[in-house]
């Protein structure tokens, strides 16, 4: 037989998730380096190369937070993430972002008639 507690009654999905992301302002002039940490579509902590360190934005990411927050070597590689991760991939980046100086053109439908589902 299947074990009960796998039914489908008993099972919840959850999802954790991180993500990076960098923003660029001026070009690489000022960068900044933004790490979520998600939990069941709700962020529980973060970290923002601005603020220099991870903030809790529940209880329980505020414990991850000063964890993560006492490691000196884990700090350091966090913080290096605007100068290893972001300015790197702005290169790679920019051809398809901020070269992009053609504004969009209107996007126009030809008239013709469109068949009714029953036809």
């Amino acid at each position: 037989g299947v074990n009960p507690s796998l039914s489908p009654a008993n099972t919840e999905v959850l999802q954790e998730m991180r993500t990076g992301e960098c923003h660029f302002i001026n070009g690489t002039d000022r960068v900044r380096a933004v790490q979520r940490h998600i939990y069941n579509r709700r962020q529980y902590v973060h970290f923002d190369s601005d603020v220099g360190h991870y903030v809790g934005d529940t209880p329980y990411g505020a414990i991850q937070a000063r964890y993560w927050n006492s490691d000196p070597q884990w700090m350091e590689y966090v913080r290096s993430a605007v100068d290893t991760v972001c300015r790197p991939n702005y290169e790679g980046f920019s051809p398809f972002s901020v070269n992009r100086r053609v504004p969009p053109s209107p996007f126009h439908l030809q008239s013709q008639s469109i068949p009714s589902p029953s036809q």
